[in-house]
């Protein structure tokens, strides 16, 4: 069964970077097409911080412009979210997404499990 896992979490100082990382694993993966990565914060909608297409066209909340960088290998299945210069308000718990062919099952949206970045001030 077709899994993403993600990376890298963990607390961070205010003015810090962090790299996150999420990868697909678990059977027989055909092609990933769309990725993203997603912040929900207490109180707010689950909002969509970085996507990237297979190609590697890349698209940023108004927010994250200039401080993330969303990346991925499709060798590797894998997908990166580089943050850096990370305030406060870009706490949340930060979860994959990603638009999977696989050879059994076909088409599947994936959610990975979630990983909290708290950034303390």
């Amino acid at each position: 069964q077709v899994q993403l896992v993600e990376s890298g979490g963990g607390s961070v100082q205010a003015g810090g970077s962090l790299r996150l990382s999420c990868a697909a694993s678990g059977g027989a993966i055909v092609k990933i097409n769309n990725m993203g990565w997603y912040r929900q914060t207490p109180g707010k909608q689950r909002e969509l911080v970085a996507g990237i297409t297979r190609g590697g066209d890349t698209n940023y909340a108004d927010s994250v412009k200039g401080r993330f960088t969303i990346s991925r290998d499709n060798a590797k299945n894998a997908m990166y979210l580089q943050m850096n210069s990370l305030p406060p308000e870009d706490t949340g718990v930060y979860s994959c997404n990603a638009d999977v062919i696989t050879l059994t099952f076909g088409y599947r949206e994936l959610w990975g499990q979630g990983t909290l970045v708290p950034v303390s001030s």
